[in-house]
């Protein structure tokens, strides 16, 4: 079914482009015709010029997110191609859902030329999940029961509870608007507000259930989420979710030759987000400190690269509610949502979310192979292989005290056996700050170095981040 998807994807491919003589409105026909005269015939030939469309039936996978379904649109301008592969404009629409009940409804606006000498990047997405991940806190510390939801390995009768055991209900409505500007050399201010909306609730089992045989039926019964609560660990002021403006500002080092899998050069951010809350939530106003470093190093031409990330996320100052520390913040928004530690979109192969925590750490590395490179009509294409290994540690955890949780339960929770509480927790204080891993390859089939269909496999090297060997992931672009 995956494969199929892949080559669905790629026949489904649609592209048209216009105006490909005209000059662009943001270089002079002089500037236009010495520009062609220093590049030779071949490499001319393969510039994008003008508008360009791709649309695509939006059919991807993730191994924790399930199989997706809807349409995805992208139009360039690229102007004269003088600034090929990088484009004037850049227009991103997608709708989406997929069998797990996860939605993604997002505009996405991106250029350096609206205003002149800067970027301009503006993102509205709801993305609506019934059956958002949840493992408790600050990763092993968490203790992962495989069988409690693999209902095709268990039985009720040795071990099985149910799929959404470690499952809640989250929406986030997001609206954002960032800017940059250069500072000097390959430096750059940035600065951008936005808000992010969470509703949040425990899993909604009558809707899951809806139009299902009875013995395919999830059974109604609290998952980890709703244990939380009872026992007081998620306050009820955060247990609903809230609105949270915010503003950010940092400075940014880019040296790379290209935005998308750049040959080589480095990208360094760091930044400060200050999130806003209201009402019973104003505890939770909070200041957070981001840094994110990436290399990348050519090894061959453009055919072997070796890239690395390195990044922290840490609460500097005032108090973060549960759900906004799975959200890793950026100041431009490329892809749908910036989620983590865990999954496709920082861990890969890592259980989605496993690894919450008031401040974290995250590494990874890869080899980037383009393997052969060649034209359809006049779309230039490449495939390429990345082996990889990700890595994510927890540097601030959450305060579990065992005594006081022991007697939170006895209060609230009376019929609980207080001596299987160590299927839920495990108190060792080194387990903290051990590091999860995980490893695998990627498939890569890009067009027109933007367009870029992923397709990765990967595996935690810890049976506690996810017993299973499936874990694929079809998305677009490079995941940094």
């Amino acid at each position: 079914m995956i494969y199929l998807s892949v080559i669905f994807l790629l026949f489904a491919t649609h592209n048209v482009a216009w105006s490909n003589t005209i000059n662009s409105p943001y270089e002079s026909e002089k500037d236009s015709i010495k520009t062609a005269k220093k590049k030779g015939k071949k490499e001319k030939d393969n510039i994008r010029r003008g508008w360009t469309f791709g649309a695509l039936p939006s059919v991807a996978y993730d191994a924790d997110l399930g199989f997706q379904y809807g349409a995805l649109a992208n139009v360039y301008f690229f102007g004269d191609g003088s600034i090929y592969p990088e484009y004037y404009h850049s227009f991103y629409v997608e709708a989406a859902y997929t069998t797990k009940n996860y939605g993604i409804f997002r505009f996405f606006y991106d250029s350096k030329y609206l205003i002149p000498n800067h970027r301009l990047s503006i993102d509205l997405t709801y993305l609506p999940d019934a059956m958002c991940d949840f493992y408790g806190y600050n990763g092993y510390s968490s203790v992962y029961n495989d069988s409690w939801v693999n209902s095709k390995k268990y039985t009720t009768e040795t071990g099985y509870k149910s799929r959404a055991f470690y499952k809640f209900q989250r929406d986030i409505l997001r609206f954002s608007a960032d800017i940059q500007g250069k500072l000097g050399w390959k430096f750059y201010w940035n600065a951008g507000v936005g808000v992010l909306g969470y509703s949040v609730n425990h899993v909604n089992i009558d809707f899951l259930n809806k139009g299902k045989k009875t013995d395919k039926k999830l059974p109604n019964i609290d998952g980890l989420y709703d244990k939380y609560v009872l026992w007081g660990i998620i306050p009820e002021n955060e247990s609903r979710g809230g609105w949270h403006p915010y503003i950010h500002g940092g400075i940014t080092f880019d040296s790379r030759d290209k935005q998308q899998n750049p040959r080589k050069g480095i990208f360094t951010d760091f930044f400060l987000t200050y999130n806003a809350a209201f009402g019973k939530q104003k505890e939770f106003n909070n200041l957070k400190l981001n840094f994110t470093f990436r290399h990348y190093v050519p090894i061959y031409q453009d055919y072997i690269i070796f890239a690395y990330r390195a990044g922290v996320q840490l609460t500097t100052s005032g108090k973060s509610p549960f759900y906004l520390n799975s959200y890793m913040n950026n100041l431009f928004m490329q892809r749908v949502l910036y989620e983590g530690l865990g999954g496709g979109n920082s861990l890969r192969g890592i259980l989605r979310n496993r690894i919450l925590s008031n401040g974290f750490g995250f590494a990874n590395a890869e080899f980037r192979f383009k393997i052969c490179k060649f034209k359809i009509k006049k779309e230039n294409f490449y495939i390429g292989l990345n082996p990889f290994v990700d890595m994510g540690i927890v540097l601030q955890p959450y305060e579990l005290n065992e005594s006081d949780i022991r007697n939170n339960i006895a209060i609230t929770d009376p019929t609980f056996d207080i001596n299987t509480l160590n299927e839920y927790f495990n108190f060792d204080k080194k387990l903290i700050y051990q590091p999860h891993l995980s490893g695998g390859i990627g498939l890569k089939i890009a067009m027109n170095e933007n367009f870029i269909l992923s397709i990765d496999w990967a595996m935690p090297f810890n049976k506690q981040d996810g017993a299973k060997m499936s874990n694929f992931y079809i998305k677009i672009g490079y995941m940094f």
